[in-house]
């Protein structure tokens, strides 16, 4: 069957790899759409994100959701259901798992990290725990973007948002822009958003930001100097943890969601300890599955709008050049192995 290899360095192939074959309670999900994440990008750019390095032709892909390939009513589930699948398969024996921090389990099997293969193929074999039910209305796209969704879940459930709070969201991929709807469904008196790309700043105002601009200095006019009670970075810029500090009211919060290029920070580390300033970091999720399935359900977060190119899987190199380039409006770009089940 085909698949999309990362063969290095902006080096992206279409290939033949073998079938997987179900083992124990695994399940057979046929790939309905994948979609080009960040991290994605920094492999196709870098070779790696920190130690995890590509060292050999490496199928990516995280967000991912297909159709279950045949009954299965002791897991109740049907052939040609759409399911979304959690990439994440904790080992559940660990001291961080038992702590309840399954998204920090070093023993993790992640679909779509190296040396784990991910979901950029016609056919994936994953446990029953990974697998999660959408409603029949759902497209492919919702049901794909619930994996970011949950990683702006997961966020937020860090920022412990209060009523009435200003928020900043630095950076509107799509995971900011998740964090945006996230911060004004949760009661923000007022969020802005930073984004140099003119055609994510516009999303950024059609899904709910009170401001725009392209340079975080707009947030000190907008706040009178005071700066926000919360900032939310989203963005691939090493100086991104210091724009955030910038963009922080005395005593804030920060949230550091983004994945920086050289995998490399610059900072000022005067100004975080005088504004006295609380930093989180966001890595992946715990169960949140479920919580990202009724937001999108219930109409509280627009993520299908979020997707604005689908590839086949043998153009998956033009999606790695579009989102990289940024252009032609590129949010979020799915690569779909097959239109429809059969």
């Amino acid at each position: 069957m085909r698949a999309t290899f990362i063969h290095g360095v902006r080096d992206v192939r279409t290939g033949e790899k073998a079938a997987p074959e179900r083992t124990g309670d695994e399940v057979l999900i046929r790939v309905a759409g994948v979609g080009v994440c960040g991290s994605d990008l920094h492999y196709y750019l870098e070779g790696g994100i920190g130690s995890a390095h590509i060292h050999a032709p490496f199928i990516p892909g995280h967000e991912f959701a297909g159709w279950v390939t045949e009954d299965r009513p002791e897991l109740g589930l049907h052939r040609g259901q759409l399911v979304a699948v959690d990439p994440a398969r904790p080992c559940g024996h660990c001291e961080w798992c038992g702590r309840g921090h399954v998204n920090l389990c070093p023993n993790v099997v992640f679909t779509g990290a190296p040396p784990h293969h991910g979901a950029m193929t016609e056919t994936i074999a994953v446990a029953p725990e990974q697998i999660f039910p959408v409603p029949e209305h759902f497209t492919v796209a919702q049901a794909v973007m619930l994996e970011p969704l949950g990683v702006a879940v997961h966020a937020m459930d860090l920022a412990k948002q209060r009523v009435l709070e200003t928020v900043a969201v630095l950076g509107c991929g799509p995971i900011g822009l998740c964090l945006l709807q996230l911060a004004r469904r949760a009661g923000a008196e007022r969020v802005y958003a930073v984004d140099p790309c003119d055609y994510r700043a516009e999303a950024a105002l059609r899904l709910g930001a009170d401001r725009v601009d392209a340079s975080h200095e707009r947030i000190d006019e907008w706040t009178g100097g005071r700066g926000c009670d919360l900032v939310l970075e989203a963005t691939n810029a090493p100086a991104g943890f210091q724009i955030a500090v910038d963009s922080a009211a005395i005593g804030g919060r920060v949230i550091m969601a983004g994945i920086p290029d050289g995998n490399a920070y610059h900072l000022d580390a005067a100004q975080v300890r005088r504004k006295g300033l609380v930093i989180k970091f966001v890595r992946r999720m715990g169960h949140v599955y479920p919580r990202a399935i009724k937001l999108v359900a219930a109409g509280g977060v627009d993520v299908e709008s979020v997707v604005t190119h689908r590839f086949p899987l043998q153009e998956a190199g033009r999606a790695f050049e579009l989102q990289t380039e940024r252009r032609d409006g590129a949010i979020k770009s799915l690569i779909v192995p097959q239109e429809r089940f059969e």
